[in-house]
């Protein structure tokens, strides 16, 4: 099986609900087609750069999957047919481009435990920043002449 990138806008009337719902009806279809969902990304309700179906704006959709190589047109037709979907596109990926993303989401994983500890000291520095600030406020400027 070869790794897939699927970038998706929806309409841009959906409420989180929908969104979710034709979220789990799209990886419905490539769960049908034999693969598997790697990783969802929501990005959110985007302006796009031109009206695409009367529509000036869209909902982001960026999924990581695997598939077999002779599925993906049937999966494309799957897209085609829906109705929530206004476009779409099909990226194949190769294992080092996957394996990069794949990192890069352990690292932001990690980045986030580590920030929720930095949260934790974080009022000890800001109090010592203060310290500082007054003490740069105290003392006094000399002119110079250049």
């Amino acid at each position: 099986m070869r790794s897939y990138q699927s970038v998706i806008i929806l309409k841009p009337d959906l409420d989180e609900a929908q969104v979710d719902q034709a979220l789990e009806n799209i990886s419905g279809y490539i769960k049908d087609q034999g693969g598997a969902c790697l990783k969802v990304d929501k990005w959110g309700k985007k302006r796009l750069a031109y009206k695409v179906k009367k529509n000036r704006f869209g909902y982001y959709l960026n999924i990581y999957h695997t598939c077999d190589n002779d599925k993906v047109t049937v999966l494309e037709e799957k897209y085609r047919l829906f109705g929530p979907l206004i476009k779409y596109m099909v990226l194949r990926l190769e294992e080092s481009e996957l394996a990069r993303v794949m990192a890069k989401d352990e690292k932001e994983g990690e980045a986030s435990e580590s920030a929720n500890k930095d949260e934790v000291k974080k009022p000890d520095a800001e109090a010592k920043s203060d310290e500082e600030a007054k003490q740069v406020d105290s003392v006094p400027e000399t002119k110079t002449e250049g």
